[in-house]
């Protein structure tokens, strides 16, 4: 089931909406303004790399960078 991203036309706030496989129409509503004019946003996605995570494989490749002694 994914989770997508809305902006609220009226109000600017952002919200996220779980659509059901197999839901014919989303009901769209903003939890701020109570407004049903939104928009999709785009939304990132999280990923691992193989064999690890990927937010510590980042952090050991920024420790290699820094200055040494």
């Amino acid at each position: 089931m994914p989770i997508y991203e809305y902006v609220c036309q009226e109000c600017g706030a952002k919200y996220e909406i779980l659509v059901r496989s197999g839901s014919k129409e989303v009901q769209l509503r903003c939890p701020r303004c109570g407004s049903t004019r939104a928009e999709k946003a785009i939304s990132l996605f999280g990923t691992s790399a193989a064999g690890g995570d990927l937010f510590q494989t980042a952090n050991r490749s920024a420790a290699a960078c820094g200055p040494v002694g």
